[in-house]
């Protein structure tokens, strides 16, 4: 048996979930973490797969994602960042307490996403002289379309879910 059924399943996949991260591939795919590692070292070496580490995840993406979009395609997999974007995007200018009710989660969750869709440039914080702050999308049109193109996992949204849970306490 030879090693491309599995290098193609793997290929297709990332092709099919731009994005996808170490764990999700082994679930989905089936198949043990050491030979994922094989062939996602095989194929990134080959120039198939383009690795993105973000936030303690690698994400895999083909080679049509530029580095922008890759770093905002990792950081959207998850269910509450994509929820801040979305809703910033429909409702900007907006304020955090705006956004934080919104989705009903705490000002320390929403900041902690906030950090990651800022650093992917996502999302701009401006500051007015009182120390008020407006939240914008700096790039709406491509954030929508990124919106669009990731749907996260399910162990992502539970992950996310706890969160908010945990806040609500």
């Amino acid at each position: 048996m030879t090693d491309a059924p599995t290098r193609d399943r793997i290929l297709d996949h990332v092709q099919a979930n731009p994005g996808i991260h170490f764990n999700a591939i082994v679930r989905r795919l089936d198949i043990a973490s050491g030979q994922a590692q094989y062939h996602l070292r095989r194929l990134a070496a080959d120039d198939d797969i383009h690795p993105e580490s973000r936030h303690g995840r690698t994400h895999y993406f083909t080679g049509e994602f530029d580095t922008w979009e890759r770093h905002a395609v990792a950081v959207l997999r998850r269910e509450t960042a994509r929820d801040v974007a979305s809703v910033i995007v429909s409702n900007e200018p907006t304020t955090p307490t705006a956004v934080a009710d919104e989705l009903g989660i705490a000002r320390s969750t929403l900041e902690y996403h906030l950090e990651h869709l800022a650093d992917a440039d996502l999302v701009r914080k401006d500051h007015d002289d009182a120390g008020r702050v407006t939240l914008t999308a700096p790039h709406p049109g491509d954030t929508l379309r990124l919106l669009d193109l990731v749907t996260p996992t399910l162990p992502d949204r539970l992950v996310d879910r706890f969160e908010r849970l945990v806040d609500s306490i």
